[in-house]
């Protein structure tokens, strides 16, 4: 029935910083971008991955939206991880164009049921991000 995950919604504190954190750090493209001047709110479509299942992530601006609880855990959407082939050329590549000096990764750890390798670190709105290195066949 289901196809995959077409999208995941993030709404950012301060939309500049975001999406040049998207687009610019982490390498993802514009889709499109549209500004919604009765809402006050930008809409950003960010192309994900380059091949496959078309994924995306929408990043919304809104005025003085409330900060999300990251830790403690809470309920609700936990994180974002993104499917990468090989960990360590990843997080080089993201750290070679970390302009603005936020990308700090946690320790890299073993996922003890699948074995695959993978990381975390945050976006500018501390919302959690994974790499995770998975096989050929994904």
């Amino acid at each position: 029935m289901f196809k995959g995950i077409h999208h995941v919604a993030i709404i950012a504190k301060d939309y500049e910083v975001s999406k040049h954190f998207y687009i610019n750090t982490l390498g993802m493209k514009i889709i499109c971008e549209t500004y919604r001047e009765q809402r006050q709110s930008y809409k950003l479509d960010i192309q994900v991955a380059e091949e496959g299942t078309p994924s995306q992530i929408e990043l919304f601006s809104f005025p003085n939206p409330p900060s999300r609880p990251s830790r403690p855990e809470a309920a609700g959407l936990r994180h974002l991880c993104l499917a990468v082939e090989d960990l360590d050329k990843a997080m080089q590549e993201i750290k070679a164009r970390d302009d603005r000096n936020l990308i700090v990764f946690e320790d890299v750890r073993v996922d003890e049921i699948t074995g695959e390798r993978f990381v975390f670190f945050a976006d500018p709105d501390e919302l959690p991000i994974e790499l995770k290195q998975v096989g050929s066949s994904w």
